[in-house]
């Protein structure tokens, strides 16, 4: 482009050349990294407490709240890299991707009485000053024992087959494994290592907030006892952070629906009562 070419105008090069006149003029903004930390912290917060917000609903609550100027499109980019979404009925409901990869949900009506009758599975969102982990992790319905986790930088599918794997060899096989329906979830790898040890699968249906309410709890729990008030600012801090609540949660914290008891006494106690008898 030549914007003083006297022969050719800038309007006629933009036309030649297939061109909207306002891209020859277009400054991108600079993204204020800062910003977007914040929006996505409170953006967390706001989901932990409330998991039926979708990105339309966030975006009032963020302006109407907390005074911030964004706009859905926005909001929708942010909770898309959080891996979040509103657990809400959408739109077009009936149509799936990657359909051979879908499984039904079978904990409907079903009785679960013991450790390792059900797993879920499940990735969340941690902030850092400067950027954000996720972390996966897998908890045992019946005692609420969390029976492997890890964290990484990235949300890909090798850290879940990961601590899938770990929790096979430190557990032994559940029966039945809950998760959703996203795409580390649907991709051949973690479908195929399922099915290697015979393990069922059972998938939460669309819009469904409390088809995997153990783990969807549990995260809200580790939220608000233990990274929402500690400082950390490195990956290392992090994980040391999350290590230690673990331990507490597993064998220290005493759990209302356990009648004041931890998740390890229970799956434990129930798995050497086994074996004895």
């Amino acid at each position: 482009m030549e914007k003083n070419n006297e022969k050719l105008s800038v309007v006629k090069q933009c036309k030649l050349l297939g061109l909207n006149r306002s891209t020859l003029y277009y400054k991108a903004k600079p993204i204020n990294k800062t910003e977007e930390y914040q929006i996505k912290w409170l953006i967390d917060r706001l989901y932990t407490d409330h998991p039926n917000f979708g990105y339309r609903t966030m975006t009032t609550v963020l302006k109407r709240d907390f005074g911030i100027s964004i706009n859905k499109k926005r909001t929708r980019r942010y909770m898309r890299d959080m891996a979040i979404h509103g657990l809400c009925p959408g739109p077009n409901l009936s149509k799936r991707e990657h359909a051979k990869y879908l499984y039904p949900y079978l904990l409907r009506k079903l009785h679960i009485n013991r450790p390792n009758q059900v797993w879920s599975i499940d990735i969340t969102y941690l902030r850092m000053p400067k950027g954000h982990m996720y972390l996966c992790a897998i908890i045992d319905w019946h005692s609420r024992f969390i029976v492997s986790y890890e964290l990484s930088t990235t949300m890909d599918k090798a850290f879940v087959l990961s601590t899938v794997q770990k929790a096979i060899q430190a557990h032994g096989k559940p029966e039945i494994i809950n998760s959703d329906q996203g795409s580390q979830f649907t991709c051949e790898a973690y479908i195929e290592l399922l099915k290697e040890n015979d393990i069922k699968i059972s998938m939460d249906d669309r819009g469904k907030a409390l088809d995997n309410i153990r783990i969807e709890r549990f995260w809200r729990t580790l939220k608000w006892e233990k990274t929402y008030i500690e400082e950390y600012s490195t990956p290392k801090q992090l994980r040391k952070i999350v290590n230690e609540y673990m331990q507490y949660y597993n064998y220290s914290r005493p759990h209302q629906s356990l009648d004041g008891r931890t998740p390890g006494e229970i799956y434990n106690k129930t798995q050497v009562q086994k074996l004895v008898a």
